[in-house]
């Protein structure tokens, strides 16, 4: 994976990661944390997908390996929300 490959990923996470921050309506910080949100929403989408046989809708190849964009909007809005339920515990205490 070269340098823009690498770039064009970060890219693109940080958007889906926004976007699905901005699905459920709680950030988790900044540019930084988009980024780290769409990564790990696209694991977690894509293994959601694996269980129920879902297919993957719309991806980008990036450096050979596909980067699913739903998945990892519906995964980003998944894990912020699950982020902002356990800070609401948090914080009530």
């Amino acid at each position: 994976m070269s340098l823009l490959e690498f770039l064009g990923l970060l890219v693109i996470a940080a958007i889906c990661g926004g976007l699905g921050q901005s699905l459920v309506g709680y950030s988790v910080g900044g540019c930084l944390a988009s980024i780290l949100v769409g990564i790990m929403g696209a694991y977690l989408g894509l293994w959601i997908a694996r269980e129920f046989s879902l297919p993957v809708l719309i991806a980008f190849n990036i450096g050979g390996q596909p980067f699913p964009i739903i998945w990892s909007v519906i995964g980003a809005a998944l894990l912020a929300a699950l982020f902002g339920l356990i800070n609401r515990a948090i914080r009530s205490r």
